[in-house]
């Protein structure tokens, strides 16, 4: 049996630490290197998680936390401007059954569930250290590391995020593109009303919304056109954000008065990427963010880079050998999952730029996630 036993992860966001955590569960030694040296673990305001990012975590474990930690809910508001409901929606399941539709929670207290598990599943994590280089060698790779120590591995999974440098130094030349919209987010108490995703589309922005994170907190955020990220001082963040939110109504206000640090609004581009053709380059192989991306408009981003992990994992443990047809298997499985939620969240964020009033958001949504209620 010829199964290679060692493997490298790069990054130890959503996808990096879903890989180890599973890999680990096999018997396969992993060690991950993380170039944050807090390990992310403060980074970002809120999360939404759907049904089959629900169903991953469930298998990594530690469903049971996020339960806790997180607040469930099954539909999403419509509505206008100035608060008025005008449409509920039930949101489809689809983890499953027997899991909720959705899932809100902080994105720093996922980390730190994620974080517990990868320290609890025995791989070797070294934080602040980036590979300087990866020399393949025929069935195997040389590392190089910021610290000046090399290893030796069987495969080299690369989760490190849209910039990813792994994905350029082994020559992918994809790069995130920006489609045209920025969002504001920020964490804020929840005031008690708000049991669900609400949307108001329309209005001073092109979408504001929020998402209950616990019993007691939310995210809410802004999607207005992007602008020069220079010409917006970091410390005017919430002064920006202010002056969009406070045009909106219903729970608005009551959020929009917690907007007054700016350290503590975040803002970012909506990028889109699909690497096509593979997703490996000999013994290196892309996962998550470094792999795809998609504007948050279907909320599936970190779901995609759980499910990539989950699979490649089952892949790999159940093969006795790893080669370039398993590896391009691994691709083929996914692109044909992954290439629909991308195309139908950037169309959608597309729609909005151009005002178009007709378009089918509510069809090409229900087709896409009646999509990903399959098994990924």
């Amino acid at each position: 049996m010829n199964t290679p036993r060692t493997v490298l992860v790069v990054g130890g966001g959503a996808a990096g630490n879903a890989a180890t955590i599973l890999l680990r569960r096999s018997g396969i030694a992993v060690d991950l290197i993380e170039a944050k040296e807090d390990w992310n673990a403060t980074a970002g305001s809120g999360i939404t998680l759907q049904g089959n990012a629900l169903r991953v975590l469930r298998e990594l474990g530690v469903w049971e936390q996020v339960e806790k930690s997180g607040f469930g809910f099954g539909a999403v508001g419509i509505t206008a401007p100035d608060g008025t409901v005008l449409h509920v929606a039930e949101d489809p399941r689809t983890g499953g059954d027997d899991l909720p539709a959705t899932v809100g929670m902080q994105r720093p207290q996922l980390q730190r569930i994620l974080i517990d598990a990868v320290r609890a599943s025995g791989a070797t994590i070294r934080l602040g250290v980036r590979a300087t280089s990866l020399d393949q060698d025929g069935d195997s790779i040389t590392a190089r590391f910021s610290d000046g120590s090399e290893g030796r591995y069987d495969l080299v999974i690369a989760a490190d995020g849209l910039g990813s440098t792994t994905r350029a130094d082994i020559g992918i030349p994809d790069r995130p593109e920006p489609t045209g919209m920025a969002i504001w987010r920020i964490a804020a108490p929840r005031p008690a009303g708000v049991t669900r995703t609400n949307l108001a589309y329309g209005g001073p922005a092109y979408i504001a919304g929020y998402c209950p994170t616990s019993d007691t907190t939310l995210y809410a955020y802004v999607v207005e056109g992007i602008r020069d990220r220079a010409s917006i001082p970091p410390e005017s963040y919430a002064e920006e954000m202010r002056s969009l939110a406070e045009l909106y109504g219903g729970f608005w206000p009551e959020i929009t008065a917690h907007i007054s640090d700016p350290a503590k609004v975040n803002y970012t581009w909506f990028d889109r990427m699909l690497v096509e053709g593979s997703w490996h380059r000999g013994r290196v192989i892309l996962v998550g963010d470094a792999a795809h991306c998609c504007p948050p408009t279907l909320a599936q981003g970190a779901a995609l880079s759980l499910e990539d992990a989950w699979v490649l994992a089952q892949m790999l443990t159940a093969a006795d050998v790893w080669d370039d047809v398993l590896f391009q298997a691994y691709y083929e499985r996914r692109i044909q999952r992954v290439r629909p939620v991308v195309e139908a969240s950037v169309q959608i964020g597309q729609w909005q730029l151009d005002g178009v009033r007709d378009a089918d958001v509510p069809g090409l949504m229900g087709r896409t996630m009646t999509m990903i209620r399959e098994l990924p």
